[in-house]
């Protein structure tokens, strides 16, 4: 893929979530980021699926919306914290730890900001079915990931965010390992099992 196509790849996914913000139904919003989500999988020249899960693909693994999934929630004060992820072909980039968000019937997690160029908010999250047949990917999945336009925030207080785990979904190299991901940390790690959101199955 060139530089142009992931270009590209980031507007359309900057779309899908524009739209889903605009939308005053969750489950029209959540249905056209699945299928948006699915066309760029399948059509689009920077898909992560590689080659031949993509000649088999139908669709990711996405369980239907559930409003009980939605929180607003506000950041609270934390202790500072950092970790630094090597990628291979961005160096490391550097997260500081912004505070962190009580999710009722889920538990806290860590809401994290890139310090780099650009900054961004990022939650990753790993739940109780990370890494079972059928369950979620064993890395976790990412909920918040501005940098790449991944936000339900379009208003509100500017320390209070959207979580809907409804649209929680895989990291790209839980389809290619050729790809570097964050992956969540121990703060970012809830004992409860989150059945809704994209599944991972292993077979795409």
């Amino acid at each position: 893929m060139t530089a142009f196509e992931v270009a590209d790849w980031r507007r359309q996914v900057f779309a899908i979530y524009a739209a889903v913000r605009e939308s005053t139904d969750l489950y029209a919003a959540h249905d056209l980021w699945r299928r948006e989500r699915d066309r760029l999988f399948a059509e689009h020249p920077s898909s992560p699926l590689l080659p031949d899960d993509l000649a088999v693909f139908t669709g990711l693994p996405t369980r239907p919306y559930d409003p009980d999934w939605r929180f607003e929630v506000e950041v609270q004060e934390a202790e500072p914290a950092r970790f630094d992820f090597e990628t291979g072909t961005d160096g490391v980039v550097p997260f500081e730890r912004l505070g962190i968000a009580d999710v009722p019937g889920v538990g806290t997690l860590d809401v994290w900001r890139l310090a780099s160029y650009g900054g961004g908010i990022f939650i990753p999250v790993r739940d109780a079915l990370a890494g079972k047949p059928g369950g979620t990917y064993g890395g976790g999945r990412y909920l918040v990931d501005s940098i790449k336009g991944a936000s339900l925030n379009s208003s509100g207080a500017p320390n209070t965010l959207v979580l809907d785990f409804n649209f929680a979904y895989n990291p790209s190299c839980a389809y290619d390992p050729a790809w570097a991901c964050p992956l969540a940390p121990l703060g970012n790690r809830v004992a409860v099992e989150i059945p809704v959101g994209e599944r991972y199955d292993g077979a795409h």
